[in-house]
């Protein structure tokens, strides 16, 4: 008896990751400062609200792609890591660079911070898909976790 599946009672859930950027013309990260310098420019709402993001990299770290994970309010966004590992795996990263900003332009990672930063660490261990860094950018500058030895 073969069964029917997607039908009405059941949602067929389709995923995709497309890249309309030529291999040759892709950028290579190596630096934090690399990684800022990438995204800041690009940002939206960088001074007004969180936006938490990810870069996701290839084996040699080649970008792939950003994500945008979630849009909060002016003192915080919530991060769900189902979603990160979700683009990350769409688009079979390697590695990952999560980003968010601080619309009050502070660049020192609060404790909430640092807390989801290691879940994310946590669970790219299990999946073999490494968390490189960890920025807060803002309009006058970055900090990147990694550089100072928070992760």
């Amino acid at each position: 008896m073969e069964l029917n599946l997607f039908n009405q009672q059941i949602a067929e859930v389709k995923c995709s990751y497309s890249h309309s950027i030529n291999p040759r013309n892709r950028t290579k990260v190596t630096t934090s400062k690399q990684a800022a310098n990438l995204v800041t420019p690009i940002w939206e709402d960088i001074d007004y609200r969180e936006t938490f993001a990810v870069l996701l990299l290839s084996r040699n770290n080649i970008v792939l792609g950003l994500s945008k994970i979630g849009v909060g309010g002016v003192a915080g966004v919530a991060v769900d890591i189902k979603l990160i590992f979700q683009a990350a795996l769409l688009a079979c990263s390697s590695s990952i660079i999560a980003i968010h900003n601080h619309p009050s332009g502070n660049l020192t990672a609060s404790d909430a911070d640092i807390k989801i930063t290691n879940k994310i660490k946590a669970a790219g261990i299990l999946l073999d898909i490494s968390l490189l860094d960890h920025i807060i950018i803002s309009s006058d500058g970055y900090l990147s976790m990694a550089d100072d030895g928070i992760i």
